[in-house]
């Protein structure tokens, strides 16, 4: 969901200033690990950029206007906004496969609930996928919605093996708290660059570099790629995931 968020983002920072932030400006401020809620970037990047700032209630009503284009609590096929086109970057044989792999897997999501149960639930067809979305915990880098996830998945409460998939620098502080929060499991980072990056170009590289500076245990080519370190990665008991960049 992060391509729907990060144009709901630059909408709603050019409704309030006229200025229309580029990628490279989002990926700035997201990479200093600090801005994983949208509706806090975009009064950041309004504020860094000298202009008047609304009033966070009032922002947060404009996002969703472009996001959703409709009441978030309403019908979904009644969007128009960003998400009803938003480009899924996995498919739901994904998810099969990891569970052949003896995968235990769910999602840690900066989105609010209607956002991440529309696209888990009616754009990938899951049924009832292990969530934590906005407002169940903390705001990542806090680590608390991925240890209640973890929590919940495991088939005991201490040990083993979680890692946790992400595309922004504030998800690999995410496992770098959990790590000190819970040192009797073993916590795993795998990054990926957000798919507007594209492969082989300076600001992917760029960006990637910040995510292992960061403490990212591995750079994945693309998120289907968790696929073929899950069938190589042994012991391992779930995999977590982050379904947007917020």
């Amino acid at each position: 969901m992060s391509g729907s968020y990060r144009r709901a983002l630059q909408a709603t920072v050019e409704h309030y200033s006229g200025w229309l932030p580029a990628p490279s400006c989002i990926d700035a401020l997201k990479g200093e690990g600090r801005w994983n809620n949208d509706w806090d970037a975009s009064l950041e990047l309004l504020r860094r950029h000298g202009a008047s700032l609304p009033s966070r209630r009032d922002l947060i009503d404009v996002f969703s206007d472009f996001y959703f284009g409709g009441d978030p609590d309403g019908d979904p096929s009644a969007w128009t906004g960003y998400i009803s086109d938003e480009p899924l970057l996995v498919r739901r044989d994904f998810f099969a496969t990891l569970d052949q792999n003896g995968w235990r897997w769910g999602f840690v999501s900066g989105a609010e609930p209607p956002s991440a149960r529309f696209v888990l639930q009616q754009r990938l067809g899951l049924v009832n996928p292990p969530l934590v979305a906005m407002g169940d915990a903390p705001d990542k880098p806090e680590p608390g919605g991925l240890l209640q996830l973890s929590d919940s998945l495991l088939p005991h409460r201490s040990g083993g093996v979680v890692a946790y998939l992400g595309d922004t620098v504030a998800d690999v502080k995410t496992v770098l708290n959990a790590r000190v929060q819970r040192p009797d499991r073993q916590w795993i980072s795998l990054a990926v660059s957000p798919p507007h990056l594209l492969p082989g170009s300076k600001e992917r590289s760029v960006y990637e570099r910040q995510l292992i500076a960061a403490g990212a245990d591995l750079v994945l080519s693309s998120t289907e790629a968790a696929i073929q370190w899950s069938m190589g990665s042994n012991g391992s008991e779930l995999l977590g995931h982050s379904t947007s960049d917020r």
